[in-house]
């Protein structure tokens, strides 16, 4: 079975391709509908990822959406991906996008910096022994 890529690999890959999309709005000259909504390309995405365009946009649609999606007290829903926002299709929230991707990586550093420790630790105290 061919590797899928993870929600973090999905997600950072959007957050580096679009960043500099999402800086340069001008508020005087729009390219986009709002300035947060930044329209993306699945197609793209997946094909970088190595796979089917509809499994990048179902990750957003149907799984991640719906995980990170949330509604605000006054009841406005805010989506982590849109369909369609005004005249733009496929739009990722990219602040919201921007705070998941800085979760995952806190999440990734947490998660190897002591498999990292741990094995140091095991060179030096097989090496030690020698």
């Amino acid at each position: 079975m061919r590797n899928l890529p993870t929600d973090r690999d999905i997600l950072k890959k959007i957050h580096d391709r679009y960043y500099d999309d999402f800086c340069s709005y001008d508020e005087d000259s729009p390219s986009r509908s709002t300035k947060i909504h930044v329209p993306i390309d699945c197609e793209r995405i997946a094909k970088e990822l190595s796979v089917d365009p509809d499994i990048v946009f179902g990750r957003l649609y149907y799984h991640l959406n719906k995980k990170y999606g949330y509604v605000q007290d006054d009841g406005a829903t805010v989506h982590l991906f849109s369909v369609r926002t005004g005249r733009d299709r496929h739009t990722v929230n990219f602040p919201l996008l921007s705070a998941v991707v800085a979760e995952h990586q806190t999440s990734w550093f947490r998660f190897h910096l002591p498999l990292i420790v741990s094995a140091a630790a095991l060179i030096t105290s097989i090496l030690g022994n020698l």
